[in-house]
């Protein structure tokens, strides 16, 4: 039976397939089917590929949750995706007044509760460009 495993099948039977880090048996992280990443990490072709699917969950998550935000304009949209990319949709959420603002079209008032919460002080800069991006974008 072994000998009609794919080469990834007798890779996932030896090594198994973790979609979460786990430390291995020499205690280096690992994940996937035996992917050390302490020592051999991503390339960027990876990282890219993790990333575009990303950005397509909090897309769906913004479809699902807040369908208005499709109608915003192309820089306004790449915020919101930020935001549920760096905070998750869960504390995207609990963002009303900034929510609200955005969605009524008030981007100077989502721009500055954006920038009087606890996440601005937390991501700096990253706050303060995405605000100015809402506001202008």
């Amino acid at each position: 039976m072994l000998e009609s495993y794919t080469l990834e099948e007798l890779l996932i039977h030896h090594e198994g397939l973790r979609l979460k880090p786990y430390l291995d048996s020499a205690n280096k992280l690992t994940i996937g089917v035996g992917r050390n990443l302490a020592d051999t990490g991503i390339t960027e072709q990876e990282a890219r590929y993790l990333l575009q699917n990303d950005v397509q969950r909090a897309s769906r998550e913004l479809d699902e949750k807040l369908p208005w935000w499709r109608e915003l304009s192309e820089t306004r949209r790449k915020v919101m995706i930020s935001m549920v990319f760096n905070l998750g949709m869960t504390r995207l959420l609990d963002f009303h007044d900034m929510l609200s603002a955005a969605q009524e079209g008030d981007y100077s008032a989502a721009a500055k509760h954006m920038l009087d919460s606890r996440w601005a002080g937390q991501v700096g800069r990253r706050a303060t460009e995405l605000a100015y991006l809402m506001e202008n974008g």
